[in-house]
């Protein structure tokens, strides 16, 4: 049967339609899921575990910047002082079936963006279906970045200082499993969703939700928010929130710039039309 037109569809169509995009988003997280599943041990040993050791790439950098800048040096460290444990029966296996679950999740955000694009895009002008492919590598490319930088640089900061932590001498930091894994979890995911600002910005401008003009207007604002923000996401010290604050300033000012660019390209095509 022939594919309706969009403005033929009713609801009920348009909700059948994000059915069968769903599901194909769930089997490809699925697929790829179980491919990360029979890989578990390398991601385990190779990826997930990788930052409790001092030789974490990471850490090097960290250790000479804080003594460049003379802080808190525990990123020279020997021995990151941390004993991870499991205090429940199911709790490996649940362990590796959420982790897999993410590893589809992240793999396979290429592919969702393509199908969610794919539902919104028979709404769209010919013109802007046409920036469907760039659309779908930018997005995708600003996620692994994000992902990339939560997993180098914020999950070693929040690490490196949980872990040294104390209270008391008579404390020692053993640490569930699932905590752990919800610590990495949560900077990398977090991390790869922040820097989609700039496609979030895009959109928001082309809807006439936000403007150049209300972006530099409240500038200030933002930057009040991401340093919170940074707060909340490392641990209490200057460098590290610093580290993180940098880029997301910068992703606020490139969304600034797309903004702009998208006003400009409106107001062009209206006045092309009045012509």
């Amino acid at each position: 049967m022939a594919k309706k037109n969009i403005d033929e569809m009713s609801f009920l169509d348009h909700l059948e339609d994000l059915r069968w995009h769903l599901i194909r988003i769930c089997g490809a997280i699925i697929i790829v899921g179980t491919l990360a599943f029979i890989f578990s041990r390398f991601i385990f040993n190779s990826i997930i575990f990788a930052p409790l050791h001092m030789s974490f790439p990471t850490y090097d950098f960290l250790c000479k910047m804080a003594t460049l800048m003379n802080l808190d040096t525990t990123f020279c460290n020997e021995k990151i002082p941390l004993i991870l444990q499991n205090r429940t029966m199911a709790g490996q296996f649940s362990a590796d079936i959420w982790t897999a679950i993410l590893g589809g999740f992240i793999i396979s955000f290429p592919y969702i963006i393509y199908q969610l694009w794919k539902f919104v895009s028979p709404g769209l002008h010919s013109d802007e279906r046409k920036h469907s492919r760039g659309f779908i590598i930018i997005s995708s490319l600003l996620f692994f970045i994000g992902v990339l930088f939560g997993y180098y640089i914020v999950t070693p900061l929040s690490i490196n200082f949980l872990a040294n932590y104390s209270i008391s001498d008579m404390v020692d930091n053993q640490i569930d499993i699932s905590s752990y894994i919800a610590l990495v979890r949560s900077s990398a995911l977090a991390s790869g969703l922040i820097f989609e600002l700039p496609i979030i910005i895009y959109f928001f401008t082309k809807i006439g939700l936000v403007t150049p003009e209300i972006l530099k207007k409240y500038r200030k604002y933002a930057l009040v928010i991401v340093l919170i923000l940074s707060a909340v996401i490392t641990p209490p010290d200057i460098a590290s929130q610093v580290i993180v604050a940098i880029p997301i300033l910068i992703l606020y000012q490139v969304s600034i710039l797309i903004s702009r660019i998208v006003v400009r390209n409106q107001k062009r095509k209206e006045k092309q039309h009045v012509k």
